[in-house]
């Protein structure tokens, strides 16, 4: 029979359609919207540190920590490393539906360099810094499909912050003109689009850029969603100029306000002849406020960061922190939970923590990660200066659960296939005859170890493999693991001069953990950092110490860093310029004197270079006083220039 023509009786398909943004991967094969695997994706966070930097310091020092500068004991804010799909899963079990504004400022930029110039040294010397591994491969599979690709990407990680956000909750996702008008259709999508609030534009000053064809671009767009009705808002004014506080000088009161009923009842000749103004029992101007007008949906009044601007981080997609102050304050109020998943250099920490907020952040980046745990760390020490209060934070990641994680999902939990796939990504050969269940491949020339999935590689196990590896008449053995224990190059050291085999510590990228990953990442031997202990007899040097006995100090005495993030056309040269002058690229370091392994690296001292000043002291200047005479472990933490961080742990004896 012939088909039915289509018509009011028998509907096209296509008439049925309602307007939608459809991208590569939004439905599945059957045509049902694929959900994020929340449940899936959940895994406990690991605390890798806390930091509390003047309570800890004066409690170290045997003081009273003074009340008036005391910090805030109701919250502690997160800085979590990690995929930040995978965080937010992480967080839900714990924030759903808790967090009262986000704030986010994800990549939006296809064709971008993200190598940028980071500070070496005492003289400002500045050298490459490239992507690391893990960063490249994130990107590469935000575009790796165009627009289908990232709009997945976005939606993915849009549609769980919309679980976290409080039902008076806002979101805030700045974009520019390259993936804007796609960003809305998916907020629409996801939030309705009668929960949208503004299309707000941030238009900067000209900073340079040469168009010959078109108008300068010179705006970006903040897309602002409510999760529902109501929602936390506060009028945000204009700032009065300077002539309009001199031309109404005489009616400010007191307090240096004008309101509405005052000016009718007192002057009423100046108010008829304001246009605009409605009696109303609000102010109207305030001169210490800066109370004018209500703000627009554009902004023009704040300035793009430059690098002079003290704030200013190096961090290369830094924004202002008055464009975070602004929505900071519009949308959430005092002791409001605010979050950041993609947070770079952690300007909103910084400024959520300053206006008395909680926070959560998150970012793939090793480098932005420790970015932001020193700049809120100068923020504490300037808080508690000011005599003004602060809250701790905790750093976390993900850890050994995320390759358990992976190990269940992709590799059926067999360790077996976990050490052939990194023997393959390390281009090793297996040994298919072992002469020992310890080594597992070879490559040029040398044996080769993989530790297991969920272990730690350790002292004991390095000479177990080191005596296997003799045994077998070898002479070198690459050892690959997740995690090494702490100051274990020091026994690499000792046992290449006892055994005669020279031992390769390399840690395992954490990218060949990618799906469907063909090709494989660097695997780069781990830095070096040796310390140890200085005594004096109390009080110490500085007159922090306490009672009699001897006070303890950390020194630093060597360090050479891996360069793993460094391109390819310097590294020659600066492999050099490392093992000569290894602590010019050491930025940060800190010690927990009184360390346990089974707790979090306490932050009890630390000193780091900024701008300002680009000097490093490689001595603490603590004093630390034992409670008991004995053993103790201390914990040296450096973090060099490239934001890759390296501890050993140093025996002090009292």
């Amino acid at each position: 029979m012939p088909p039915t023509p289509y018509g009011p009786n028998n509907p096209h398909p296509l008439s049925q359609l309602k307007t939608e943004l459809v991208w590569d991967g939004k439905y599945d094969e059957y045509g049902n919207r694929r959900e994020v695997d929340v449940a899936g994706l959940a895994m406990p966070l690991q605390k890798i540190e806390t930091v509390d930097e003047p309570r800890s310091r004066a409690l170290v020092q045997k003081k009273l920590f003074e009340p008036a500068k005391a910090h805030r004991d109701d919250f502690r804010n997160m800085l979590v490393w990690g995929d930040n799909k995978l965080v937010m899963a992480s967080l839900l079990k714990d924030f759903k539906g808790k967090i009262d504004l986000i704030y986010i400022d994800p990549p939006f930029d296809v064709g971008a360099d993200f190598t940028m110039n980071v500070p070496v040294g005492d003289n400002r010397e500045e050298i490459a810094k490239d992507q690391s591994t893990l960063e490249m491969v994130a990107y590469r599979d935000m575009w790796g499909k165009g627009t289908d690709s990232y709009l997945q990407m976005m939606a993915e990680r849009l549609s769980v912050m919309k679980e976290l956000l409080s039902e008076t909750g806002s979101i805030y996702v700045h974009v520019d003109w390259r993936v804007n008008s796609y960003v809305r259709l998916i907020l629409d999508d996801l939030f309705g689009v009668e929960n949208f609030v503004n299309d707000i534009v941030w238009a900067y000053e000209d900073i340079g850029g040469r168009a010959v064809s078109y108008f300068k671009r010179k705006h970006d767009t903040l897309l602002f969603y409510q999760k529902s009705q109501p929602r936390t808002f506060n009028v945000e004014r204009k700032g009065l100029s300077q002539s309009t506080i001199q031309r109404f000088e005489k009616y400010f009161d007191e307090n240096g306000q004008i309101t509405y009923r005052r000016l009718k009842e007192t002057n009423p000749g100046v108010f008829a002849k304001l246009k605009g103004v409605r009696d109303l029992d609000g102010v109207w101007l305030d001169k210490n406020a800066g109370g004018g007008a209500p703000l627009n949906d554009w902004w023009v009044d704040i300035s793009p960061l430059k690098t002079h601007f003290d704030e200013h981080t190096s961090y290369a997609t830094q924004k202002p922190e008055a464009l975070l102050e602004r929505i900071i304050n519009a949308s959430s109020n005092e002791g409001d939970l605010v979050a950041d998943f993609f947070c770079g250099s952690g300007t909103t920490g910084a400024v959520a923590e300053r206006l008395g907020r909680r926070w959560i952040m998150s970012d793939l980046g090793r480098f932005a990660i420790h970015t932001s745990r020193k700049r809120l760390i100068g923020l504490q020490r300037d808080l508690h200066a000011e005599q003004n209060p602060y809250r701790s934070f905790d750093v976390y990641n993900l850890g050994r659960y995320e390759r358990q994680w992976w190990q269940k999902e992709s590799l059926k939990g067999a360790d077996e296939e976990h050490r052939k796939i990194i023997l393959e990504f390390y281009r090793a050969e297996p040994l298919t005859n072992s002469p020992s269940p310890l080594l597992h491949g070879r490559k040029a020339g040398a044996f080769v170890h993989v530790d297991k999935i969920d272990s730690i590689f350790t002292r004991e196990e390095v000479k177990q493999v080191a005596l296997a590896v003799k045994q077998a008449g070898g002479k070198e053995v690459n050892c690959l693991a997740w995690e090494f224990e702490m100051d274990l190059r020091l026994t690499c050291d000792a046992i290449e001069n006892e055994i005669g085999v020279k031992v390769k510590l390399i840690p395992i990228p954490r990218e060949i953990m990618e799906k469907n990953r063909k090709e494989p990442p660097p695997f780069l031997e781990m830095a070096t950092l040796e310390a140890e202990p200085v005594y004096h007899k109390s009080p110490s040097p500085a007159g922090r110490g306490q009672g009699e006995g001897r006070t303890v100090d950390i020194k630093l005495s060597n360090f050479l860093p891996s360069l793993a993030e460094v391109p390819s056309k310097e590294l020659e040269a600066l492999k050099e310029r490392a093992v000569k002058s290894g602590f010019d690229f050491i930025d940060f370091w800190a010690v927990d004197f009184d360390y346990h392994p089974d707790q979090p690296f306490n932050h009890h001292w630390q000193a780091y270079r900024t701008r300002k000043d680009r000097s490093l002291p490689t001595i603490t200047d603590q004093g630390y006083v034992y409670d008991k005479k004995g053993k103790h472990i201390a914990c040296v933490k450096v973090v060099d220039v490239f934001g890759a961080d390296t501890s050993i742990t140093v025996e002090v004896d009292v």
